[in-house]
């Protein structure tokens, strides 16, 4: 379902019951911490699939990795056999929904309105790609909508989003951020431009509205929010929607960044799942290659590599089999030696190594984890796009729930930003 065609609110429903069926016969393969393991942890349900990952040949895997249609194409036939052989076959028949690219299943986005010279100076503070992002959501938000709805930029920053729509679509904007100096420099740029946004300093999780006056969140208001990450996105629904808001638009980005250790789902349909999600899997939708130049890459690899080889060691000296995280290291330390950096991680662990290791065993036994967790990440990756999209239709479910209707489109292209989906919400008002 896609092109200009609106996707019907019961679909929405129904599309979150399917991945949730997926994801929970799979999460065996998608809720798995790689750097833990030292074989396949699905080998014996799956084993059709660990041996075509097992033969995938090592110089094939970062192109894999970057060509999710390639990806699903390598792996999916093995995954459905495997499937088949459980007597899943019900769930085999969903998993084409792991390729269905997201304006399959969506609106399709609006152009990316070209630069206006007018808007030259807008542009001056901002990195090219955020400043195409910006006005690519405000060209979706407000194409056809004449409601002149006074406007709330939710985690603004210096309110480079609600200055655009405060100059293009001539409405007052509050633009709500709860750091002094960049609602301070937000402010003087608003000023500077005659333009009517005014910054509230405030902390979205304050309770905002305790005092329906001096509340920011209003019923007869539009809300919008772009990449407000993880919990601060899910404040402004569940806020807005207690206060009635009449329209919500919002880009989510970090679902990983929430408070608790587990995500709570918003929707009827997503708590029945019957699958928890942690931070780390809340990671997934996210992990993507990282596009670099070989030597970056080089050097990302090596640091894996060592990670995995001290990894090693110290469940040897600790005689304690579980994963010792290791803090970030300066990309200097990689031109040393593994011994140096076994030895500087062991202090920063308050590790004492014995004086006879032998330290190239265990860069070895680095080397072959580190092909290891590679296919059992790769895995993983079959999944970020089902999880984002059940995230995602978990915030329409709700927001549907609460009477409002609801339309999942793209806001963007994924080369401007892979986090382009926009959920816009209308109140719906029952006679």
């Amino acid at each position: 379902m896609g092109g200009s065609e609106q996707y019907s609110q019961t679909a929405y429903a129904q599309r979150l019951c399917q991945l949730s069926n997926l994801l929970t016969a799979t999460q065996d393969l998608w809720q798995v911490v790689a750097f833990d393991c030292d074989q396949f942890p699905w080998q014996q349900r799956f084993p059709l699939l660990a041996e075509k990952v097992a033969q995938l040949a090592d110089e094939d895997i970062d192109a894999l990795d970057n060509d999710s249609s390639r990806l699903l194409a390598e792996l999916v036939p093995s995954l459905e056999q495997d499937m088949q052989a459980l007597s899943d076959s019900h769930i085999a028949d969903l998993l084409p929904l792991l390729g269905a690219s997201m304006n399959q299943h969506l609106a399709t986005a609006a152009e990316v309105p070209k630069d206006n010279a007018e808007l030259s100076h807008f542009s001056a503070h901002i990195k090219g790609r955020k400043w195409q992002q910006i006005t690519a959501f405000t060209a979706q938000v407000f194409n056809h909508d004449d409601s002149q709805l006074p406007v709330l930029e939710w985690c603004a920053g210096k309110g480079h989003l609600g200055r655009l729509i405060a100059k293009t679509q001539h409405r007052n904007v509050t633009s709500l951020e709860w750091q002094q100096a960049l609602c301070h420099q937000g402010q003087t740029f608003a000023d500077k431009w005659q333009l009517a946004q005014q910054f509230v300093c405030a902390d979205a999780f304050a309770d905002l509205t305790q005092d329906h006056t001096a509340s920011p969140i209003k019923q007869f208001q539009h809300a919008v929010a772009l990449h407000a990450c993880g919990d601060l996105h899910v404040r402004l629904l569940r806020l807005a929607s207690m206060t009635g808001t009449e329209k919500l638009s919002i880009s989510p980005c970090c679902y990983h960044l929430i408070q608790s250790r587990f995500y709570h789902p918003l929707s009827a349909g997503a708590k029945a799942a019957r699958f928890q999600l942690s931070r780390h899997d809340l990671q997934l939708p996210l992990q993507q290659s990282v596009i670099a130049s070989e030597r970056q890459n080089a050097l990302r690899k090596q640091e894996i590599m060592w990670r995995l080889g001290f990894d090693s060691l110290q469940r040897a000296v600790r005689q304690c089999d579980e994963y010792l995280p290791v803090p970030t290291i300066k990309q200097s330390q990689l031109s040393g030696s593994f011994k140096d950096f076994c030895r500087w991680a062991a202090t920063e662990k308050q590790l004492v190594l014995p004086d006879d290791v032998i330290y190239g065993n265990y860069l070895q036994q680095g080397r072959i984890r580190q092909k290891l967790t590679q296919r059992i990440d790769l895995v993983r990756h079959l999944f970020r796009q089902a999880l984002e999209q059940w995230l995602l239709l978990d915030r329409v479910c709700f927001l549907i729930e609460q009477d409002y209707h609801v339309k999942l489109t793209e806001f963007c292209s994924t080369k401007i930003t892979p986090r382009n989906a926009l959920i816009h919400a209308e109140k719906i008002h029952l006679v």
